[in-house]
């Protein structure tokens, strides 16, 4: 099978996809949806081998809606059937013929990965690129471009990981018409139709590195075509803010980038129900040539060690120990230092007190 005979089976599927009838959607919010996208085409076994007979490699691409208006489904997030096994089938016959695998993730948020991500050889998170997200995959693809972007999100293992999930009607996107009978089946009920979000700070990396729940890929993760150390490490306070050094030298043999993270734990953060640490500062350096080093400057203002008291709306500081965290994502730091930080204290207006109690999640207890 040739890859143009390959493009045919492919547009005339769509072809028939788009013909075919399909029944009025009831969906209260139908007319601004974007239609439904044809399910995954099925290959059986002798097809993908002749495939990987006739190819040096093979390229899944996973696409997602975009857009704003409703929430994403459940379905969104994982995999459809069919895609998986049509995963782990190219998979296993491309690799058992010594050819690699690659998926490109074309979407515009996480997804699920953990079930699949151990087949291919590489995964390209290439978010929604638009009209010139081709050519910019085909420049990563082709090495002429090294990647070197981070994540800016948790991939979380399954779609409802994220503490908000305990207090949100998950896939009431789907089914808008039952939505209150959805929200009875919770365990937490719920007879309205909002949600009370209940997370309080403990969003993203904030909740999954506090409360040490695993994930699939952490915030700040990413891979480029080549690797990078870290060292000499070096904090400084000259009064008003803190200054942190490192060297960044590509180890590889690829010319790249590396962005380099800053996260800070106080030393009294549970007692205050704070996370266990917080990004405060982050860097890219320049294009690094194999072998060539970058020392990378980090600055964070004492005041921005400050968290809020909204009871009493102040800035607060409290003095101790800090833990300054040099890392390549929130899961992997290269380098830890320790500063003592002075007390700080900053009055505001009340704008932001709570107007009624708030049921808030607590590093000493989680439903």
């Amino acid at each position: 099978m040739s890859d143009r005979n390959l493009r045919e089976i492919y547009e005339k599927y769509i072809a028939d996809e788009k013909a075919r009838p399909v029944p009025n959607d009831t969906n209260a919010f139908a007319k601004w949806l974007p239609p439904t996208r044809p399910e995954e085409l099925t290959f059986n076994a002798d097809q993908i081998k002749a495939l990987a007979s006739a190819n040096d490699a093979a390229i899944i691409t996973i696409g997602r809606y975009s857009g704003e208006f409703v929430d994403r489904t459940t379905d969104n997030f994982n995999l459809s059937s069919n895609m998986s096994n049509l995963m782990a089938a190219v998979s296993k016959i491309f690799k058992t013929m010594g050819k690699p695998v690659v998926v490109i993730l074309n979407v515009g948020g996480a997804m699920e990965t953990a079930s699949w991500k151990s087949g291919p050889d590489a995964i390209l998170l290439a978010w929604q690129g638009g009209q010139e997200g081709g050519n910019s995959v085909a420049d990563i693809l082709s090495g002429k471009v090294n990647p070197s972007g981070k994540l800016t999100m948790t991939f979380s293992l399954k779609v409802t990981d994220p503490y908000s999930s305990i207090d949100f009607p998950i896939d009431v996107a789907a089914n808008v018409a039952n939505f209150l009978d959805f929200d009875r089946k919770r365990e937490n009920v719920r007879n309205v139709d909002y949600t009370l979000y209940e997370d309080d700070i403990y969003v993203g990396y904030r909740y999954f590195d506090t409360f040490n729940v695993p994930v699939s890929y952490p915030f700040g993760y990413g891979l480029s075509y080549t690797t990078f150390k870290y060292s000499d490490a070096s904090i400084d306070f000259n009064g008003k803010d803190y200054t942190i050094k490192v060297n960044i030298r590509n180890n590889g043999d690829v010319a790249g980038k590396e962005v380099v993270q800053l996260y800070v734990s106080s030393p009294d953060a549970k007692a205050l129900n704070q996370p266990k640490k917080v990004l405060k500062a982050f860097a890219k350096t320049k294009l690094l040539k194999p072998g060539e080093y970058e020392t990378v400057t980090l600055k964070v203002p004492a005041e921005e060690l400050a968290f809020f008291n909204e009871e009493s709306s102040v800035w607060i500081v409290n003095p101790g120990e800090y833990e300054f965290e040099i890392g390549a994502s929130s899961q992997d730091i290269r380098a830890s230092l320790k500063a003592e930080v002075k007390a700080f204290e900053k009055k505001v207006n009340n704008l932001l007190r709570p107007q009624e109690p708030i049921n808030r999640l607590c590093r000493d207890s989680r439903r």
